[in-house]
């Protein structure tokens, strides 16, 4: 496929040097990113039985298609891909329809197993960018595609309007590296999650005070105090080998990230599916819902969206992951901060 993969690289470059990339406005830029998205996300799922015409087809949409069409099939894309993680844990971790408890594997393995399976797994580690806040970063184990999620951003989903709920608040920044900002200004704090854990258990954000990383827990106590708004619990697999993003650390100006921020909104109509999406919402938010527009490419082809139930309003889960912009194999994951970014804080200056 390298020939297929230089053609859409060529597609990329040109769409980096249009009059469009050279404005920075958060919108503009964030339809960019998912125009990037798009092609990339779009070219992985061809998969191995990609042909010349299956990539010039994808160049040509991306450069017509509205950016509501796009953006949708993003959606299709990553759920595309989180779906097929699922079955593969599932596989793993479940012995049998008939017995409700996962196999005790400690989390170490589960890592090995997923890797053997989809190719790649992740670790943390030391993180080779010269930084003092880049004590440890996230290291891809194996080999991922360009396009592929391989990572999920884990931990508290705050709405705009629980932003003072935010430990720290309203310099929320200040001691917390793992609090990231959608575009649409959905927070995720993944200080909370830490590293993970070694069971699936009912997780509301306070049961694994032993496992947050750089933890200040004067800071986490504040915005809390007084408090009767908390997170409801969820039964999630706490040894989620993916649910790592937060240790993803940003590029030098020497160096070239090779990962993109995509907002996935995982639909949850899918409860099969839930258990491995490391994420709990704050406080009693309005359910978030979502109506599938356009026309998705891959339904006009031979090819199942995998979203069947996406015709149709579907609450969903507002959260992020991780896609890859280039091949990756066996080295750091380097992200590169978007430029529609913004702190939850910045508003306080």
């Amino acid at each position: 496929m390298a020939f297929l993969f230089n053609k859409f690289q060529d597609a990329v470059r040109i769409l980096a040097k249009s009059p469009t990339f050279a404005r920075y406005r958060r919108k503009l830029q964030f339809e960019d990113d998912i125009n990037l998205l798009f092609m990339y996300t779009s070219y992985n799922r061809l998969g191995k039985n990609a042909d010349e015409a299956d990539a010039e087809e994808i160049i040509d949409v991306a450069s017509k298609a509205s950016f509501t069409d796009q953006q949708m099939q993003v959606q299709e894309n990553v759920h595309f891909q989180i779906k097929n993680f699922c079955t593969v844990m599932d596989e793993i971790l479940l012995p049998g329809s008939a017995v409700p408890m996962t196999r005790p594997i400690k989390r170490a393995e589960l890592s090995l197993r997923l890797k053997d399976s989809i190719g790649y797994s992740l670790d943390v580690k030391p993180s080779q960018i010269p930084h003092n806040e880049a004590s440890q970063g996230l290291y891809l184990n194996g080999e991922a595609n360009v396009g592929a999620v391989i990572a999920i951003y884990p931990g508290v989903i705050y709405s705009p309007s629980y932003y003072p709920y935010i430990p720290g608040y309203p310099r929320v920044d200040a001691r917390n590296r793992y609090l990231i900002t959608r575009y649409d200004g959905i927070a995720i704090d993944a200080q909370p999650w830490g590293y993970g854990g070694e069971t699936r258990e009912i997780w509301d954000s306070s049961t694994m005070q032993e496992t947050r990383p750089d933890t200040d827990e004067t800071m986490l106590g504040k915005a809390l105090e007084n408090s009767q708004v908390r997170c409801s619990g969820e039964i999630l697999e706490r040894r989620n080998p993916l649910a790592l993003a937060h240790f993803a650390n940003h590029p030098t100006e020497e160096t070239v990230p090779n990962v993109m921020v995509c907002p996935y909104d995982f639909p949850l109509t899918e409860k099969d599916l839930r258990t491995y999406i490391p994420n709990i919402s704050f406080g009693n938010a309005e359910e978030q819902k979502v109506r599938r527009l356009g026309s998705s490419w891959f339904r006009r082809g031979s090819r199942n969206s995998g979203l069947d139930d996406w015709d149709s309003d579907v609450p969903v889960l507002k959260t992020l992951v991780l896609v890859a912009t280039k091949a990756l194999c066996d080295e750091e994951v380097l992200l590169q901060r978007p430029l529609w970014y913004y702190s939850v804080d910045e508003d306080e200056d």
